[in-house]
């Protein structure tokens, strides 16, 4: 049976007249867009752009919530309280919700970002609740979470839709958690070293973490950061070895864990 997957790219980050990444090109590879909500990159008009063109373009969205974090780009740690963290990201969700539907689209999935996904990947407390939030806004939205970690735990336990991440340009820890961007090869920047791991990884049903361990994993689709400066010749190059590799790229079917 030929495999599918998914790639999708996390987009939207420009704000006002300061542009991040290239959000145009990306759309023309990748199959699904998590797009920023304005609290740790984004703003108003450049998520109606960037989701309007993504409609256009037949690629899957999401809401890709974080922190509200514009000067660290939603990768400093925070400690908010639960019921706080509730209203973050249905807040985030809402406000996606209302410009996919002015762009024509509707909201597929959630993502969390940044330093909020870390941590979630670490506290299945903190994941079940960010996700509960999220459906009680959207009940039938796919949930994407970090694959073998406590996201997937959460959403697991929640009985919801699914769509289980790996990262092309990312390191792994033992734990399938990400390497911190702080310690040096945590992010890949050889488009030929992403390919190349990706396939391995599809091809094995696993995440491969700088140790070598192989952590066994179901694979819905494969992420890239917007914003590294080899982002879209990573992304070319991830299509274009796992379609070597006899895979199929088309949107996930979120599906319970």
């Amino acid at each position: 049976m030929t495999q599918t997957v998914d790639l999708n790219a996390d987009m939207g980050e420009s704000y006002g007249a300061w542009e991040m990444g290239d959000d145009a090109a990306l759309l023309d590879i990748v199959t699904s867009a998590n797009v920023a909500c304005g609290f740790h990159a984004g703003d108003w008009d450049v998520m109606a752009a960037t989701m309007k063109v993504a409609t256009q373009k037949g690629v899957g969205i999401g809401a890709h919530p974080g922190f509200p974090d514009l000067h660290g780009f939603g990768r400093q740690r925070m400690n908010i309280a639960s019921d706080s963290l509730q209203n973050l990201v249905r807040y985030q969700l809402g406000a996606a919700q209302a410009m996919a539907k002015s762009s024509g689209g509707t909201i597929r999935h959630l993502k969390l970002h940044g330093a909020l996904a870390n941590m979630s990947s670490e506290n299945e407390a903190m994941a079940k609740a960010c996700y509960e939030a999220a459906l009680n806004i959207a009940p039938d939205i796919t949930i994407m979470v970090l694959a073998g970690t406590a996201q997937q735990r959460a959403a697991s336990a929640l009985g919801c839709k699914v769509a289980c991440e790996i990262f092309a340009d990312r390191a792994y820890n033992d734990d399938a958690t990400l390497v911190d961007r702080a310690l040096p090869g945590a992010v890949v920047h050889d488009p030929d070293e992403a390919g190349r791991r990706m396939a391995e990884m599809v091809r094995e049903g696993a995440i491969i973490t700088e140790s070598g361990k192989r952590i066994k994993t179901r694979i819905d689709t494969i992420c890239l950061h917007g914003d590294t400066p080899t982002a879209v010749r990573i992304a070319s190059e991830v299509r274009r070895a796992l379609q070597e590799g006899g895979v199929t790229l088309a949107q996930f079917e979120g599906q319970p864990v």
